[in-house]
């Protein structure tokens, strides 16, 4: 085992096109990082959200929800396939502080998007925005 992993040449190229998107707070070519079957995992929800599109939407939203977005440091897995990626961001003057967990298949496609936000009532001021943002989607989406 390596003491300084690093990620897989195919995961590398999409991490950094995440970074890129990030950055330009534009998220419009995310459905091309991400495996058709890509699962999202909500700090908020119990089940994960499956499917590229409703991923997408969702990373999308919350893009838009975010102020002040950063990350900070990166931790890579042995294997390359996995990152965790520690950020921070404001949503409605609530400050908060969060991993994003990305989870790569041999090909370099997102399949895994799991996130994990700290204090509560930064979660829960995320959890109030995204809610009225997407609860018509959401509701379309459980019938």
């Amino acid at each position: 085992m390596s003491d300084n992993p690093q990620l897989q040449t195919e995961a590398a190229a999409t991490l950094a096109q995440w970074h890129s998107l990030m950055q330009k707070n534009d998220l419009s070519a995310l459905p091309e990082l991400l495996h058709p079957q890509a699962v999202f995992r909500s700090p908020m929800a119990y089940k994960p959200y499956a499917g590229a599109p409703m991923v997408s939407l969702i990373l999308n939203t919350v893009s838009k929800v975010f102020v002040d977005f950063a990350y900070h440091r990166e931790l890579i897995s042995a294997d390359g396939l996995n990152v965790v990626l520690e950020f921070s961001a404001k949503v409605n003057e609530r400050e908060l502080k969060g991993i994003d967990m990305i989870r790569f298949d041999e090909s370099g496609k997102i399949v895994e998007f799991e996130v994990m936000i700290r204090p509560m009532s930064g979660l829960q001021a995320l959890g109030e925005e995204m809610g009225q943002r997407l609860a018509p989607f959401l509701a379309a989406a459980k019938r």
